[in-house]
């Protein structure tokens, strides 16, 4: 059994609703309520409270009061707002994040841990995290991580799908949102979060946009500490700064430097086992690449394994890393240069860069050609002939 202060998050909530007469809230705290004593082991006080809930399943009450986990959608379209994604069940590799990062994560799921003895010592604050960076940088993946470490449903709100072209319905969208997650236990995630948070001082934008802001603002604020909520954005330079003051913690994903890439490399590939040669080789020629683009050539190779039952060899990876090298972030990639180039260009460039690390032999297997071969090649002996 935990203490007696473990639960002080969902009984506070229920309270909250009991007080506010909403039933929703109250039933879907108190069922959340139920699962977590079963965890722990108290399966009679689960019983009792979900027989509680069986007893009023069926009584009267108003039209207007409505019960369950009921998600919003858009009241012109019925389309709806947010998507429930379940990750309690889902198996997904380790999230690597430098260790300051990482830190700041855990704290975070820390202290949402234990919100409700916070909430008892009066040091409770608004749970919210902003998380920005380039694309495959591992945003969502780590909203995931974080929804399944509180053991809690994940519901995403992709925010450019909360914007109607009708007037004042956006604002109406978002108060829905807030509404509902405000009442059901989960961590409610905003992506592509840059879609209403842009600058209100940006003059090409309409106004709606700009009321659109300061209905999410006043939105958050009012959610207060009942909820998790977490926000995405590829462009934090359109964030508006009272945006992000509204965001107690931020953290940055960048591309992984030297270090994370190996451990990426090794992570994805499993169950396929490289040298350590090989692995260092593959971190240096993926600088710039995000660990999306990492996981997604490691799949490329597990894949052709699975198909042609052929290991898949280095010269595999090289070849997917220079045909995913363009896009975002090109500039920043050393392999983007090595895209259509010839095979004398290549071993130029590759023993440029590093000769230690690019010796004969390196290259020869990123090539798929003899030693003596890659020799001739990066010496510049086969350039004209």
């Amino acid at each position: 059994m935990q203490s007696d202060t473990s639960y002080l998050n969902e009984l506070f909530r229920i309270v909250h609703g009991a007080l506010r007469l909403d039933v929703s809230k109250v039933r879907n705290y108190t069922s959340f309520l139920a699962d977590n004593l079963e965890k722990a082991g108290d399966k009679s006080s689960a019983n009792r409270l979900r027989q509680l809930l069986e007893e009023t399943d069926h009584q009267l009450r108003p039209a207007a009061i409505s019960v369950g986990t009921t998600t919003p959608v858009d009241a012109e379209t019925r389309f709806p707002l947010v998507e429930k994604v379940d990750v309690r069940h889902v198996l997904e590799p380790t999230v690597l994040l430098p260790r300051e990062k990482l830190d700041a994560v855990l704290e975070f799921i820390s202290v949402a841990k234990s919100h409700g003895q916070l909430e008892a010592e009066g040091v409770s604050t608004a749970l919210a995290m902003l998380l920005y960076g380039p694309p495959g940088c591992g945003k969502t993946r780590l909203a995931r991580f974080i929804a399944r470490e509180l053991g809690l449903p994940l519901y995403i709100a992709r925010l450019d799908g909360l914007i109607s072209s009708f007037l004042g319905s956006t604002s109406k969208n978002i108060r829905a949102v807030f509404e509902f997650t405000s009442k059901t236990p989960c961590v409610l995630f905003l992506d592509e979060f840059d879609a209403i948070a842009k600058l209100r001082d940006d003059n090409q934008e309409l106004g709606e946009i700009k009321r659109v802001v300061n209905s999410f603002l006043q939105n958050l604020d009012t959610i207060g500490s009942q909820s998790v909520v977490l926000a995405a954005t590829n462009h934090a330079q359109l964030l508006d700064p009272a945006v992000w003051r509204r965001f107690n913690y931020r953290v940055e994903l960048t591309y992984p430097d030297s270090k994370l890439r190996s451990e990426m490399w090794q992570m994805f590939l499993k169950p396929i086992v490289w040298s350590e040669r090989h692995v260092k080789l593959l971190s240096d020629l993926s600088e710039g690449f995000s660990g999306a683009d990492i996981q997604e050539v490691c799949a490329r190779l597990k894949r052709k394994q699975i198909a042609a039952r052929i290991q898949p060899t280095l010269q595999d990876a090289f070849a997917a890393l220079r045909q995913l090298a363009s896009g975002e972030g090109e500039k920043d990639r050393f392999i983007a240069k090595l895209r259509g180039r010839s095979m004398e260009v290549i071993a130029l460039e590759l023993r440029s860069r590093n000769e230690r690390l690019y010796s004969h032999g390196n290259i020869a297997a990123l090539l798929g050609v003899s030693k003596q071969t890659a020799y001739r090649k990066a010496s510049g002996g086969q350039m004209h002939g």
